[in-house]
This record gives structure tokens, sequence and C-alpha cells, in this order.
């Protein structure tokens, strides 16, 4: 519950507070975005599954973001950038329809 009220304040606070990104950064937001998404939704799938843990949740969900921030910097760095961020996007967004696949069955049990 205090993640869904973190992620709220966090919602609210960046529609206010309109924040911009850095030119740098850019390329990164949308990767951080969907690393973010993946936790999430494993975040709800092991609630669902009655396994849910706040520590494992709040690492799973930095560790995501940071890892898949940095595969994309190396992969800027060695010239490959569009290359690495297709994978992570690909990797990242089959783990999410697995998830969203095993909630919808945890839900409607079909």
């Amino acid at each position: 519950m205090i993640a869904v009220i973190g992620l709220l304040i966090g919602v609210v606070a960046g529609i206010l507070v309109q924040p911009t990104v850095p030119v740098q950064l850019q390329p990164y937001l949308p990767i951080a975005v969907i690393a973010a998404l993946d936790a999430l939704f494993g975040g709800l799938r092991a609630h669902l599954d009655g396994v849910f843990d706040d520590k494992v949740f709040a690492v799973s969900f930095l560790s995501n973001i940071l890892v898949a921030g940095l595969i994309v910097f190396l992969g800027d760095q060695l010239g490959v950038g569009p290359e690495l961020t297709t994978a992570v996007v690909v990797v990242l967004g089959i783990r999410i329809f697995s998830n969203a696949a095993s909630i919808r069955r945890h839900l409607f049990k079909a």
C-alpha cells in the first residue's frame, strides 16, 4: 500500500511541478519507465500470488531501472545504442506481458 501511495504522490508531484529532463538523459527515460513498469507488474503478480515482499519489490524496482539504463548507456558508448535499447525493450516487454497474462489468469480464472 505504501508503494501505491508513493506512486500516486509522485505522479501528482510530476504533474504539478512539470520537471524538465536534461537532454543527455532523455534517451534513458523511456527505458527507465519500461523497467519501472516491469517491476510494478511483477509486484502486482507477486501480491496476487501471495508472495509479495516490499524489500524485494524496492530492490527489484531500483535495480531494474539502473541495469536497463546501464545497458543502454554502455550501448551508446560502444556505438550500438539503438540495438541494445531495442533488446532491453523486447526483454522487458516480454516480462511485462508475461506478468500481465499471469495477473489476468489470476483475476479472471482464464
